[in-house]
């Protein structure tokens, strides 16, 4: 009896505890791996949002330089960068609209009509204005995809799964920007188009089988179907007290006026909404989306003796690499810390260049035959920066920040704001590079950069490993900017 006493108290070795802390893990992985997938298929627009967003960077030298097939001058395929902004501008409140009348995961599917259409058009397209065309319905895709991926991401995922596997989005866009830098290099515009056909088409087909948002079962007061889609997105029968919590915070917020009007009068809506635009606003002004579009340009004009579609190669690659290994590491460190040590470290390279570039231009009396390479290295030092915060946080931020039934309000005005931000800054390359020559729109993405630095502590909040409920009440306990600064000044002075 003694004996077995003492075999029953015995405790477990070393090796039990490991395969214990092993097994756990395991069932944890177990219960995370259909979130994974449903990301994973959900973010499988990003490629063809990379593929369109930077098809301009190969096919404008392509479709100015062939006299014989197409007769555009420069000046008209400086339209192609612009006019897909402004369809996004045009597009999303209706895809907003969409989002809480049909769902999410609907609106989703909705996205591959306008992909279809710009790349059929493409195909078709001899006449500057079908390549309009095709460009328009291109900016229509982004804004049903920035109205609609980020909304569902953020409300079909945990935390974790959200903080690290929601950058999907950033790491198949770099993959499509990747693709068409290679494609458009081997291949003519049509047989690109050709090409890129199918993946719309795809994804139509796929998404059809994904769950619907719980948030949105919730807000239509569909409670079976909601409990049923966690299920299946945690992969547990027993959602109970989870759908109970969740219906109340949704309960609560939607019994509050979720008006146009609400959306800036109450304080909550103004810091989430004053955080996503600063988000936004300080991304595209650090030259992101410019560099994606005139990458190739950049080094035709900078002087390297390197290929223009090598780097363009290089640079898109290795964003593609760098952003998938940034997601496991900026949950860790918190996302509003890495934003900032990212921003500020991509405005040291961009005025670093700017020096170089002025030089090139303007200091004779300078030989840089030596240094022809610092165009190229300096821009693979702004990717490894850009990618371990700024290229990502934005994206994995934005549908965090507002009340379910303020987010698809608050997203559509983020995304027009995007939209509007993407046609300013690629227009402002294209007047300060024609105005005082490369090193302009550096210097000035440069300085932006530093400061946006400076304004991220009093703006960004701390999103990491929060679900979206206590993300809310952060909001509600945070300072205006005003009271904040006061304060330090206060302190200061004492």
């Amino acid at each position: 009896m003694c004996g077995h006493d003492v075999h029953l108290n015995r405790k477990p070795s070393g090796t039990t505890l490991c395969f214990d802390v092993f097994m756990k893990k395991c069932k944890e992985k177990e219960k995370i791996w259909y979130q994974v997938l449903t990301n994973a298929v959900a973010c499988q627009s990003a490629i063809t949002i990379g593929l369109l967003s930077s098809w301009s960077s190969p096919f404008i030298v392509k479709l100015t330089s062939d006299k014989e097939n197409y007769d555009i001058s420069e000046d008209e395929a400086s339209l192609f960068t612009l006019i897909p902004p402004l369809a996004m501008i045009i597009s999303c409140p209706f895809f907003s609209k969409s989002c809480d009348l049909i769902g999410r995961k609907s609106t989703l599917m909705l996205l591959s009509i306008p992909h279809i259409l710009s790349w059929l058009f493409t195909t078709l397209s001899s006449s500057i204005y079908v390549f309009y065309l095709s460009r328009f319905f291109a900016g229509v895709g982004h804004g049903c995809f920035f109205v609609s991926l980020p909304l569902y991401i953020g409300e079909v995922s945990t935390p974790k799964v959200r903080g690290i596997w929601g950058n999907l989005l950033n790491v198949l866009n770099y993959a499509g920007v990747f693709l068409i830098n290679l494609i458009g290099s081997k291949y003519s515009v049509n047989v690109t188009a050709y090409l890129c056909l199918p993946l719309p088409v795809v994804y139509f087909v796929s998404v059809y089988f994904l769950p619907e948002s719980p948030y949105w079962y919730i807000m239509q007061n569909r409670y079976d179907d909601a409990k049923n889609a966690l299920r299946k997105l945690r992969q547990t029968d027993n959602v109970d007290e989870l759908f109970t919590q969740l219906r109340e915070e949704i309960v609560k917020r939607t019994e509050e006026t979720s008006t146009w009007k609400d959306l800036l009068v109450k304080h909550l809506n103004r810091r989430a909404l004053r955080a996503g635009l600063f988000l936004r606003i300080s991304q595209l002004l650090g030259g992101v989306t410019v560099f994606n579009v005139y990458i190739q340009f950049i080094f035709k004009h900078s002087g390297t003796d390197v290929s223009p579609e090598v780097p363009a190669m290089i640079y898109s690659g290795l964003c593609c690499i760098l952003i998938f290994v940034a997601g496991f590491i900026i949950e860790n460190v918190g996302k509003r810390r890495a934003f900032m040590v990212s921003i500020f470290s991509c405005g040291v390279v961009l005025l670093s260049e700017a020096v170089y570039f002025y030089i090139a231009q303007h200091v004779q009396s300078v030989d840089l035959s030596n240094y022809k390479w610092y165009p190229l290295a300096g821009m693979l030092m702004y990717v490894i920066f850009c990618c371990n915060g700024i290229i990502l946080i934005p994206s994995l931020m934005l549908s965090e920040l507002f009340a379910p039934n303020f987010r698809s309000k608050g997203l559509s005005v983020l995304v027009i704001v995007f939209g509007l931000m993407i046609f300013i800054s690629n227009f402002l390359f294209y007047v300060l590079e024609s105005r005082f020559g490369m090193y302009g729109p550096f210097l000035i993405f440069g300085i932006n950069n530093v400061i946006a630095t400076a304004v991220t502590p009093y703006v960004v909040p701390e999103t990491s490993g929060k679900t979206l409920e206590e993300i809310q009440l952060s909001l509600e306990r945070t300072k205006p900017i005003w009271s904040t600064f006061k304060h330090k000044l206060r302190i200061t002075h004492v």
